[in-house]
């Protein structure tokens, strides 16, 4: 059974109607996916038994009669990131390559109570730092679009078993556009909800005042459900939100006529020809649809890679020193001290990425430096966020290209460290703000490489974004 073309409801429907069962939707996903993963290296490890035992609960409800809960028999790819009980995760470094967790995280839990199906955990960037999934201990993702370009990061590996067709949801995670722009390079669509709107318990912490877990599909109903799934507030998690959660499906056919469309300047330069006229095409479309478009201004958008790179390093640098070789991680065996150990351990087994914002995050919290550097970083993310706010009075949702070129090839980037991190230019403002946001795929160049349209909307206005997006893809908008 071919599951690349079933959408959720399709497979529920399915379900209930006894074409198939869950059981053959798992073992033909499987043995497809496990097939296919030689060429993109998206999967770091498959678990089939816990796969069919999640098969066989949906089949005794529908052998029953019961109802099917919302993600019934549906296969999801899970970035490993994002902790699952008797299941390695490693977030692609060698420090934890044999680390198996005793519990679940939240979202994993909510997916299962759901009746999703995990396939496996989804290779990224070492502890989800990076823009081109290069950095994984494990060896690169390729896009399954150009097989000898990056997937984008950090969240490729996620991004690529949506676009290859070997999961039929997956999740990732975003800190500084690591679902967005993976998602723009594979032309699948990718949502980063609100932060606190999905529960960070169980996600290992890169960045944790930046850090989501959200969605990728390759349609817009898909991750509406998908999210609906996973959201909510959860006790374990003191940062989730007592926000109700609303029926994200039952809003998005909704008309877009008269929603004003917010275009900041900041974000339209800089662009190659290709992307450009993609994302003007798609905003022609939105116009052509009801939509009112103005320009609007983020003044302080070009503090943002500053302002991005010096919070998240000093929060990697205060999470990740968990990580010392003491108890669940890999231990350095050339040491006769404990002071060795932990060097030793660290610097054996992180990888180069992880080393540098290591060291940059250290550097900014150091004596002299805190308030030099992370306090006035604090003070400008708040001048970020209030841009956004001040752009949300004028506009319903805001519209910009997710990054300023398509796939770049395999190695191309890898030995320039900032010109990596100047491919979240239109990203990072998103998660320092803390508002949703999504990329869907808005056609692709002459190539054949897909480009994504960002948008935007205010802190828990998931339902408008939805809508903007399920009425750019039933109006043709995907295939640019």
């Amino acid at each position: 059974m071919d599951v690349r073309s079933l959408t959720i409801d399709q497979i529920r429907a399915g379900l209930a109607s006894k074409q198939f069962s869950a059981a053959e939707i798992t073992t033909s996903a499987l043995e497809f996916a496990q097939a296919e993963n030689a060429k993109t290296n998206a999967y770091l490890h498959f678990c089939p038994e816990r796969a069919l035992a999640s098969a066989a609960k949906i089949d005794e409800l529908v052998a029953k009669g019961e109802p099917l809960p919302l993600l019934a028999g549906v296969p999801i790819g899970v970035k490993d990131v994002i902790v699952t009980k008797g299941v390695r995760t490693t977030c692609a470094s060698k420090i934890l390559e044999k680390y198996v967790p005793p519990y679940n995280a939240t979202a994993v839990d909510r997916l299962e109570a759901a009746g999703g199906i995990i396939l496996g955990k989804t290779t990224c960037d070492e502890f989800a730092m990076g823009s081109s999934n290069e950095n994984s201990a494990f060896g690169p993702v390729r896009n399954p679009a150009a097989l000898d370009r990056v997937p984008g990061g950090s969240s490729g590996g996620s991004a690529a078993v949506v676009a290859q067709g070997t999961a039929v949801v997956s999740l990732g995670s975003d800190t500084g556009g690591s679902i967005r722009q993976p998602a723009s390079f594979c032309g699948v669509v990718g949502v980063t909800p609100t932060y606190g709107r999905v529960s960070r318990y169980g996600l290992v912490a890169f960045a944790s005042s930046l850090d989501h877990i959200g969605p990728f599909s390759r349609n817009v109903a898909d991750s509406a459900t998908l999210l609906k799934a996973i959201a909510g507030r959860d006790p374990m998690d003191a940062t989730s939100a007592f926000a109700p959660v609303p029926d994200y499906n039952a809003t998005i056919g909704q008309s877009i006529k008269g929603l004003r469309l917010g275009l900041p300047k900041e974000y339209f330069v800089g662009m190659t020809s290709e992307t450009a006229d993609k994302v003007n095409k798609g905003i022609k479309l939105l116009e052509s649809l009801g939509c009112a478009v103005q320009e609007v201004n983020l003044p302080h958008t070009e503090y943002a890679i500053a302002t991005y790179y010096i919070i998240c390093t000093a929060e990697v640098s205060s999470n990740l020193a968990r990580f010392d070789g003491v108890r669940y991680t890999a231990r350095s065996e050339k040491s006769d001290t404990l002071s060795a150990m932990y060097s030793n351990s660290r610097g054996e087994n992180f990888g180069a990425e992880a080393k540098r914002r290591i060291m940059l995050g250290t550097y900014v919290l150091s004596h002299g430096y805190y308030e030099a550097y992370y306090i006035k970083a604090q003070k400008v993310r708040n001048l970020i966020t209030k841009d956004f706010a001040a752009a949300f009075e004028k506009v319903d949702a805001l519209i910009s290209p997710v990054s300023p070129f398509p796939a770049f090839k395999l190695g191309e980037k890898v030995d320039d460290p900032v010109a990596m991190y100047l491919s979240d230019i239109y990203t990072i403002t998103g998660d320092l703000a803390g508002i949703p946001c999504m990329s869907v795929p808005c056609g692709n160049t002459q190539d054949g490489l897909p480009i994504g349209m960002q948008i935007l909307t205010k802190h828990f206005g998931e339902e408008t974004m939805f809508r903007l997006a399920q009425a750019f893809e039933t109006a043709g908008g995907f295939a640019g």
